[in-house]
C-alpha cells in the first residue's frame, strides 16, 4: 500500500474550541446485527463498546470509500472489494470507515442476493462502518437492466440488510446516533468536530421519474407510482434538512471546531448537468446549508460525496450559485472521492489504482481537516 502524492489542506480559520462529549445512544444490538457486525476489540486493542472517538484532545483518522463494489474486476488476482477492505483493516491509523453510497453499478441487477453479498463483505470490516445509500441501490432500480423493481421495495431491502439495528454501525458494532424513521441518517462527534451522514442521492435526489423504459403500451409511471415517489422524496428531504439543522445546532452548543457532512450526491456534477440532468430537488437543502454554514463561519464545513467517480476538491463550493444564486460560503469545501475500484466512468480500465481517502481530523491543526488518497497495490 502506497500513499498517492495528491493531498490537500483545508486552510480556513478556526473559531474557539471546547471539549465536547458523545451523545450517542442506542438499544443493544440484536443477534441479526451481530451477524453483520463484528464486535470485540479493534486492531489497536480498543474496546468497541466504549465511544473512544469522543476524546476531543486526540486527532482521529477515517477512511472514506464509495462507488464500490461495481464489477468483478480483480487486483493481483483477488476481487477488488475484499482487497480494499483488507488494506483498510491493516491501516493502523484508521478508526472508522465511511461508505458514501452506490454499492452496485447503475446498470447492474438490484437483486436480494447482490445486496446480501455486499452486506456479508461489509461485515469483514474490523473498524466501525458508516454506510449511506446511493441512488444505484434503490431509486434507479426501476430500470429494466436493473430488474424493473419498484424503488421503494428496494429501499426497504436496503434498510433491512444494512440498518437492522438503528444506533449501531456496521463492521465493528459501535454506538451512533440515528434519526428516527431514517436509520441511515447518522451522527457522531470526534476530535471536537461534528459528523453527520445524510441520505441525499443522485437522480435528482430520487425525484427523477421511474419506469421510463417500460415496454409499450405501459410506458412510464402510473399515477400511484408518481405519488409514492413524490411522497418519499418530500418526507426524506424534510428529514435531511432537520438532521442538518440538528448537526449545526449541536456544533454551536459544543463549540465544535468544524463539521463534516457525508452523502452520496455530487450536487454539482458538471458532466451530468451538461447532459441535461436535473438537480432541482437539492435546492432547499443547498439553500439551508448555505445559511447555516455562513453563520458557522469562519469554522470549516467539509462535504464528502461520491457519485461523480473522479477525485475533485471544490474549495469555497462555487457551484452553490447554480442553485438560484444561493451564496457560496467561503468556509465550505466539497471533496468528491475517487471511485474506489480500478475502472473509470466509461467502464474501461483506469490507470488510477484502487484507493481510499484518508481523512485526518485534528482540531489543533491549521484548518482542522487534511486528507490524502491512499493507493492499494
Amino acid at each position: 500500500m502506497t500513499r498517492a502524492t495528491r493531498s490537500a489542506w483545508l486552510a480556513l480559520a478556526v473559531g474557539v474550541f471546547a471539549a465536547g462529549c458523545s451523545k450517542d445512544a442506542a438499544t443493544a444490538p440484536t443477534d441479526a446485527n451481530v451477524a453483520l457486525s463484528r464486535g470485540g476489540e479493534d486492531k489497536g486493542g480498543r474496546d468497541r463498546d466504549r465511544d473512544d472517538d469522543r476524546d476531543d484532545d486526540r486527532a482521529v483518522t477515517y477512511a472514506v470509500i464509495g462507488d464500490v463494489p461495481y464489477t468483478d474486476s480483480k487486483l493481483n488476482g483477488r476481487p477488488s472489494l475484499p482487497t480494499l477492505i483488507a488494506a483498510i483493516n491493516q491501516d493502523a491509523d484508521v478508526r472508522r470507515v465511511i461508505h458514501v453510497g452506490d454499492i452496485k453499478a447503475g446498470s447492474a441487477l438490484c437483486s436480494d442476493s447482490a445486496f446480501q453479498d455486499v452486506a456479508v463483505q461489509f461485515a469483514t470490516f474490523t473498524d466501525p462502518l458508516v454506510y449511506m445509500p446511493g441512488d444505484n441501490e434503490w431509486t434507479d432500480c426501476h430500470r429494466a437492466n436493473n430488474g424493473g423493481y419498484n424503488p421503494l421495495d428496494r429501499l426497504a431491502k436496503v434498510h433491512e440488510l444494512f440498518f437492522p439495528n438503528p444506533g449501531y454501525t456496521l463492521g465493528a458494532a459501535k454506538r451512533i446516533q440515528a434519526q428516527e424513521g431514517y436509520p441511515e441518517n447518522q451522527r457522531w462527534e470526534a476530535a471536537g468536530v461534528q459528523f453527520a451522514a445524510l441520505h441525499i442521492i443522485g437522480s435528482n435526489n430520487g425525484r427523477a421519474p421511474w419506469f421510463g423504459d417500460r415496454p409499450a403500451p405501459n410506458t412510464g409511471e402510473t399515477s400511484a407510482e408518481t405519488a409514492s415517489r413524490e411522497a418519499e422524496y418530500l418526507a426524506r428531504n424534510a428529514a435531511n434538512i432537520a438532521w442538518l439543522e440538528k448537526t449545526f445546532r449541536e456544533a454551536r452548543e459544543e463549540r465544535s471546531a468544524g463539521i463534516v457532512l457525508f452523502f452520496q450526491a455530487d450536487m454539482w456534477h458538471p458532466e451530468d448537468r451538461a447532459a441535461g440532468a436535473q438537480f432541482t430537488a437539492h435546492q432547499d437543502f443547498v439553500a439551508r446549508l448555505s445559511q447555516l454554514a455562513t453563520a458557522f463561519a469562519p469554522r470549516p464545513v467539509l462535504l464528502i460525496s461520491g457519485d461523480y467517480h473522479e477525485y475533485r476538491v471544490d474549495a469555497g463550493v462555487p457551484w452553490f450559485t447554480t442553485y438560484y444564486n444561493v451564496p457560496a460560503p467561503a468556509n465550505v469545501t466539497q471533496i468528491i472521492i475517487d471511485r474506489s475500484i480500478e475502472i473509470n466512468r466509461t467502464g474501461a480500465p483506469d490507470p488510477t489504482p484502487i484507493n481510499y481517502l484518508k481523512l485526518v481530523i485534528d482540531r489543533k491543526a491549521p484548518g482542522v481537516f487534511s486528507w490524502t488518497q491512499v493507493n492499494v497495490q
